[in-house]
């Protein structure tokens, strides 16, 4: 006896965006967005927004590449976008992506076109990740000081002085903190101490370590000082931010 044949099951194609959506919360190392065709932004995981030092998808929802990034790196993706509009898929680009404390890394980039009902190319989506853990950083604007904010990423806990980071631009004290201000509005002690922050958010929600030992990795003399300098940068405290954000 012959089985009846089974009917095909249809799937309601805007749940399933989201539940394919939902999936990259949970990778802390890649970047996925989704574009419409004038290259804003419709959506984005968290791996994206802790890129850029974001806590919410409505600080970027509705703009584009060159509110996130410097002009130059916002032209060579716009440039990308472009041939995926016309129907091309971009696969394995190395390139510059920036972050939030002004550098850069080496990362390898995927983009393909979103296509409608009808078959018209209609936004593009696409993720990115740093091309290996061993990848230089590289400042977005000035050489010097890129070197010292990879200095301050690369060991955010520990207690930097302005005379061993002015020693690394070859430049005098006084000289460095004038060109650190002048180029991030902030001293390199507050610069540092919001970097430590912005790296802990990371750890917050993408790591089960205790509170305390996030702490410690990050340079905050005990957790009652984390919980201050979180609170003081993010306005929550980071229990809130982790039950908040946690993947």
């Amino acid at each position: 006896m012959k089985r009846p044949l089974q009917k095909s099951t249809t799937l309601d194609i805007a749940p399933l965006a989201s539940a394919v959506c939902g999936l990259f919360e949970f990778l802390d190392d890649i970047q996925f967005w989704i574009k419409d065709a004038d290259g804003r932004y419709l959506w984005v995981n968290r791996g994206f927004l802790l890129n850029y030092a974001l806590e919410r998808p409505q600080q970027v929802i509705g703009k584009t590449d060159y509110d996130l990034s410097p002009p130059h790196l916002a032209d060579q993706y716009t440039l990308d976008d472009k041939r995926v509009l016309r129907g091309e898929s971009i696969s394995a680009r190395v390139e510059l992506v920036g972050r939030y404390d002004h550098s850069a890394a080496w990362s390898v980039t995927h983009k393909l076109p979103i296509r409608d009902a009808r078959g018209k190319v209609c936004g593009t989506t696409g993720f990115t990740r740093r091309a290996s853990e061993g990848t230089p950083q590289v400042d977005v604007h000035d050489s010097a000081l890129g070197r010292v904010v990879a200095l301050l990423r690369g060991d955010c806990a520990h207690n930097w002085t302005n005379a061993e980071l002015a020693r690394h631009c070859n430049l005098s004290i006084r000289a460095f903190e004038r060109k650190f201000r002048a180029s991030f509005r902030v001293s390199p002690h507050d610069y540092l101490r919001r970097m430590r922050v912005r790296l802990a958010t990371h750890a917050l929600v993408y790591s089960g370590a205790p509170l305390s030992q996030i702490a410690m990795e990050h340079g905050f003399s005990d957790q009652s000082h984390f919980t201050r300098e979180f609170r003081r940068e993010i306005k929550v405290t980071p229990g809130e931010y982790r039950r908040k954000f946690r993947a």
